[in-house]
């Protein structure tokens, strides 16, 4: 999978981790209270248990099919490209620019976005990258991101502790990373990814209903799963992190 285009700068890919990714986010200025975790079902409520609550964000982890990128190619057709930008944004989005960085841009919108940004540190690298993205137009501010020393060096830290030997960072990865997260106050649930056009919005959800809810579940990783099953492609190896309360 070619996320973007060659000729720019690549990161080593970062690890299908919890623990790698709470590390990166907590280098970054996110307060240990909060930590990502495993979902080991989507089906099982005993499982989901599991998970302290509320969940803030869903990182999906899959492998990209022919399936996913005929429905991304028709979904974004007719969309415009995103163009927000400042206070009024309901969501912040970022647009990959770094190559095998899907996981990274995944991170960044799970931390950027909802109620878990009340647990940044102000004076942290996370808290000036986000008051210095939230006025840039889309391309400014994948070019802040691309040119941030911080977050490269915090990306680099993270890559190099994973339980597996990590591949390079030129090597063609064709595993891709999507969030999911629910604006404040708005409600909604959306699906944030860096390939597309822009941010979707998959619905609403009630006060009550976090990421890992049944009804944020059904419009978001199940709608997914669904599509590629009914597409002949079987049932698609996935794996699922929530971003919620530490167990510390």
């Amino acid at each position: 999978m070619v996320d973007v285009p060659t000729s720019l700068k690549a990161f080593v890919p970062l690890e299908n981790n919890p623990d790698v990714m709470t590390h990166l986010v907590q280098q970054l200025g996110l307060a240990p209270t909060v930590a990502f975790h495993d979902v080991y079902s989507i089906a099982d409520p005993d499982l989901i248990a599991f998970v302290p609550r509320p969940a803030y964000a869903l990182l999906l982890v899959f492998p990209v099919s022919s399936t996913y990128e005929k429905f991304r190619r028709r979904e974004d057709e007719d969309r415009p490209e995103y163009d927000g930008s400042g206070e009024g944004e309901e969501v912040v989005w970022f647009k990959q620019t770094i190559r095998n960085a899907c996981g990274l841009i995944g991170l960044l919108h799970g931390v950027s976005n909802g109620p878990v940004r009340e647990f940044i540190d102000p004076n942290s690298d996370l808290s000036w990258l986000l008051k210095s993205a939230t006025p840039l137009k889309p391309a400014a501010r994948a070019d802040l991101l691309y040119t941030s020393h911080a977050l490269e060096s915090a990306h680099q830290s993270a890559a190099a502790k994973g339980d597996s030997a990590a591949p390079s960072a030129e090597a063609a990865v064709d595993l891709h990373y999507v969030c999911f997260v629910k604006s404040s106050p708005e409600n909604n649930l959306w699906e944030l990814d860096g390939r597309r056009k822009g941010p979707l919005n998959r619905g609403k959800l009630a006060d009550d209903e976090d990421v890992l809810s049944e009804r944020a579940l059904d419009m978001g990783i199940r709608s997914f799963l669904k599509r590629e099953e009914e597409a002949g492609g079987g049932e698609l190896r996935f794996s699922l992190v929530a971003l919620a309360p530490s167990l510390e």
